[in-house]
């Protein structure tokens, strides 16, 4: 066992509170989980005399979780493209042929997952391929590390190369013995993820909806209404849908575990229909920004009389940053865009214990709470020049935090922990 002295903060589990010690103490078990969490002078006597560290005024919290991302997309940063269909046809398709080659995938997951922790991101949730070895190569690398990773085979069979269609005929069995074989296992997580109704047939989404029924645990990924030509392309396939929400209505894709990236062009009705069922939007507003996709009302859709549940990703590689940071930043830009400016704390609190709870983790990981695993970040917020001579300016917490989040970056993670373990620093 051992202690970790800094300036903590952490959200409430129940309540999502801001939960922030100037001098607070985290006390990490042999099992890599949080044993007592608090301020240092309530430090419990039996725990006083552990080994440990002191980081000063530096920021110690929960590490942030990335409910959207895409693993075989990790250097597809920064590729130009006219728009969502175009980029996803002339770069994505290409590179994610790679991933039947299992050496592929296997430095690809390694390089992923360095880069996300680097970047301070402790758990995920991303998309793979069609690939079962590019799955296999995540889940083993993401085991050998003892990291949080929920991923599924990526589940599409039409609008794409022939080497990345799913086999109707078989990708059924092959789910479910995928399923049976990696979910739960240490800390990975299955998901069901048809990538987007436009490359799924309505034989495909009958697969989907019934391992959902199987499997009703399991959280489903997918997307929904990111591009106004990928509404159109999904109006003419299926014509028998009064929107691309009712697309993943009827085959039941729809509910409560469920997580829809982007929802930008959302309809009132299909605002209204995705509360009543506490389904959520994962909103990636450096994707959205990068394509051209458009301008996400986050305050909109979660404090209306129907409220969205909301999410914030990455959506590595539209997104241009694997750091949270710089996810938060666009968002924060979109929110001054829209109208309705969002507090450094709520982006924070969602960047960690509202992720967590989308991705269904909060009772492992999202806060700094006796229990849970200490997944954690280190955050120097003078970790440039530039920033430690705008720290002086900083009177308030939510004005370090601020500054973390405009000019933040991967150099701002001190480091990161894996159920209590510093991993970042032994990269380098």
């Amino acid at each position: 066992m051992h202690t970790l002295r800094a300036r903590t903060l952490s959200f409430d589990h129940e309540t999502g509170t801001p939960v922030h010690h100037e001098k607070g103490a985290v006390v990490v078990d042999t099992d890599g989980k949080i044993a007592w969490a608090g301020s240092a002078e309530d430090l419990p006597d039996n725990f006083s005399s552990l080994p440990g560290y002191d980081y000063g005024k530096k920021l110690l919290m929960p590490g942030f979780v990335d409910p959207h991302l895409h693993f075989p997309q990790y250097r597809m940063l920064a590729v130009y493209g006219k728009d969502l269909l175009d980029w996803l046809n002339r770069y994505t398709f290409v590179e994610e042929q790679r991933y039947g080659d299992s050496r592929v995938s296997e430095i690809a997951a390694r390089l992923f997952l360095d880069e996300l922790i680097r970047n301070g991101t402790t758990a995920c949730m991303a998309f793979s391929t069609v690939h079962p070895e590019a799955l296999e190569a995540l889940f083993s690398e993401a085991v050998r590390r003892k990291m949080a990773v929920i991923s599924g085979l990526t589940l599409m069979d039409r609008n794409a190369p022939e080497a990345l269609r799913n086999d109707l005929a078989t990708i059924h069995e092959t789910s479910i013995d995928l399923i049976e074989k990696y979910h739960g296992k240490e800390r990975l997580g299955y998901a069901i993820s048809p990538r987007f109704a436009i490359t799924a047939s309505e034989a495909l989404l009958e697969v989907c909806q019934s391992l959902a029924t199987r499997f009703p645990g399991l959280p489903i990924q997918t997307h929904l209404s990111e591009n106004l030509a990928e509404i159109a392309l999904t109006e003419k396939l299926f014509p028998w849908a009064r929107d691309y929400l009712a697309v993943y209505e009827r085959y039941d894709l729809v509910r409560s575990n469920s997580l829809f990236a982007h929802g930008i062009h959302l309809s009132e009705s299909e605002s209204r229909r995705l509360a009543s069922s506490d389904a959520a939007i994962v909103h990636c507003p450096t994707s959205n920004n990068f394509l051209g996709s458009g301008l996400f009302p986050w305050l909109k859709r979660s404090t209306s009389d129907h409220p969205i549940r909301i999410g914030l990703g990455s959506d590595i590689g539209g997104g241009t940053s694997y750091s949270m940071l710089a996810t938060m930043r666009d968002a924060y830009v979109v929110s001054q865009l829209v109208g309705k400016r969002i507090d450094p704390s709520a982006l924070f609190r969602t960047a960690t214990r509202e992720n967590a709870e989308l991705i269904g983790r909060l009772d492992r990981i999202g806060s700094l709470e006796a229990g849970k695993f200490a997944d954690m970040i280190l955050l120097d917020p003078q970790a440039t020049p530039l920033m430690a001579e705008r720290s002086f300016l900083s009177e308030s917490l939510e004005d370090l935090l601020f500054a973390l989040i405009i000019l933040g970056d991967d150099r701002a993670v001190a480091e990161t922990f894996i159920a209590g373990q510093p991993v970042k620093t032994a990269l380098q």
